[in-house]
């Protein structure tokens, strides 16, 4: 299993998801209904936790909580009305915190091209689902908008929508219609490919449109693990998620055999030496205790072959059930097992950010 790539930016953690539109809370990295509870745990005799459990996957499956920190001391606070702010689906993220300076006349001038036949930049954010031209126009006048990696602060210039690059509160707008970009939520005993030789239930057994176009996996889960996969057909996109280079966060809930002796957090934070190296997690923190059960959330940006699976049997503690359930800033929610969800236009924005796109 490719336990997900290095996540991108060195001190980087995932982002919560806001208020989104209900279905970003609950119980799923299970993948059940969360109606009852009893039903994420796993039963009796299989791998997994008892009845006590239930409720700490049920609280812990929404990922890590958003940090009370507001970003970097002198980055751009945006006020005024939300990119995105009426689309129906995906997570309320906001906007991405970068820095920004007000360019020059040039600079302007540069970004900008001087063919009468490009489209105007307002134009083109309303076409995307930003918001209205009229509010468009606002958010290019507050300095919102960037074309080119460039700040533009007049609404009148014409860009070319297939060649050019917008970015409004940080986020990259995706101009390319044809891209697409899902969660799934793999069960237990599927293979994170699209196809498999041995005849095993693989992703493809899950799209119902089966003449659609190829989609890429974002990394692998390996066969027992659960949880969250990006699948997107902008291959750019999933090579970048999927480099170590970009350090992408993961985030875990893995469940062990307990109890755990104290210090295991540390030192897994400092380091662990395995056969193919050193690794350590980023984050590490304990859940819920019940007698002979252990629940632990971990977040890692390691790209290496089962690592949440052999760092904790190093430890002495083999994993009894692991689930992913976070990407980033993309987070599982209370999606249903087995099942795929488009990302919504701010997760997307997020998703290509955070990977320089």
């Amino acid at each position: 299993m490719n336990q997900g790539s290095r996540p991108g930016r060195g001190n980087q953690r995932p982002q919560g998801s806001g208020s989104g539109n209900g279905r970003g809370r609950g119980a799923t990295g299970a993948g059940r209904s969360n109606q009852n509870p009893r039903s994420s745990n796993p039963r009796p005799g299989s791998e997994g936790g008892n009845e006590s459990s239930a409720g700490s996957w049920s609280k812990a499956h929404g990922g890590p909580k958003q940090s009370k920190k507001s970003g970097a001391p002198g980055k751009k606070k945006y006020t005024g009305p939300q990119a995105f702010g009426k689309e129906r689906f995906g997570k309320n993220l906001g906007p991405v915190n970068t820095e920004r300076t007000k360019p020059t006349q040039r600079a302007q001038a540069a970004a900008a091209h001087s063919d009468l036949e490009g489209v105007r930049l307002q134009k083109v954010m309303a076409n995307a689902g930003v918001a209205s031209r009229r509010v468009c126009e606002e958010m290019i006048a507050n300095g919102r908008v960037e074309v080119n990696g460039v700040l533009i602060t007049e609404a009148g210039i014409r860009i070319d929508p297939e060649r050019d690059t917008v970015h409004v509160d940080g986020m990259r707008l995706q101009l390319n219609a044809d891209m697409r970009y899902f969660v799934f939520n793999k069960p237990r005993n599927v293979v994170s490919t699209m196809e498999d030789p041995e005849g095993r239930k693989c992703i493809s057994d899950f799209i119902r449109k089966k003449g659609q176009e190829r989609l890429f996996h974002v990394g692998r889960l390996d066969y027992q693990t659960e949880g969250l996969l990006i699948l997107t057909n902008d291959g750019e996109a999933a090579n970048r998620l999927a480099h170590p280079s970009y350090e992408v966060p993961k985030t875990y809930l893995v469940q062990v055999r307990g109890p755990m002796a104290a210090g295991i957090g540390a030192q897994m934070k400092k380091g662990i030496k395995l056969e193919d190296g050193w690794q350590s997690v980023d984050s590490f923190k304990l859940v819920d205790s019940t007698p002979g059960h252990v629940l632990v959330e971990v977040i890692l940006h390691s790209g290496r072959n089962r690592i949440v699976r052999r760092l904790f049997e190093e430890v002495g503690h083999p994993v009894t059930r692991l689930v992913r359930v976070q990407v980033g800033p993309i987070r599982l929610g209370d999606q249903k097992q087995g099942t795929i969800r488009p990302l919504g236009n701010q997760e997307v924005g997020h998703l290509l950010a955070m990977v320089g796109m």
